[in-house]
């Protein structure tokens, strides 16, 4: 019988390096999603230079977590410049986008609520 697994388009008991599990595609934004549902969903992005997500607001807390290059990311009308090892937290109901302001890949985990 075959075992359920809750995570996908990932390789199973197999060291990998995060960062290659995305590619840059010039003029685009490529995503891997590896979890969708309540209470999360984790999905691995690359954005090409000048690519953005426009303004919108989600309905849960959602983590980024910068693998390689730099992010503009606008909180509720602040900005803030996210490097390479850095994390910030978007709330949920709060507006926010990103822009690449050169380009970078992201590790995104959002969090819904249970209720």
């Amino acid at each position: 019988m075959d075992a359920q697994h809750f995570i996908k388009n990932i390789e199973f008991s197999k060291v990998l390096e995060m960062e290659s599990l995305v590619d840059y595609q010039e003029g685009r934004v490529v995503s891997r999603t590896l979890a969708q549902g309540r209470p999360l969903s984790v999905t691995l992005f690359a954005f090409d230079k000048g690519e953005e997500i426009s303004s919108h607001s989600a309905g849960g807390d959602a983590l980024v977590y910068i693998l390689d290059g730099s992010a503009e990311v606008t909180i509720d009308g602040q900005k803030y410049i996210v490097g390479k090892g850095e994390t910030i937290v978007m709330p949920a109901n709060i507006p926010h986008g990103l822009e690449a302001v050169e380009r970078f890949k992201m590790l995104l985990i959002v969090v819904f609520s249970l209720k």
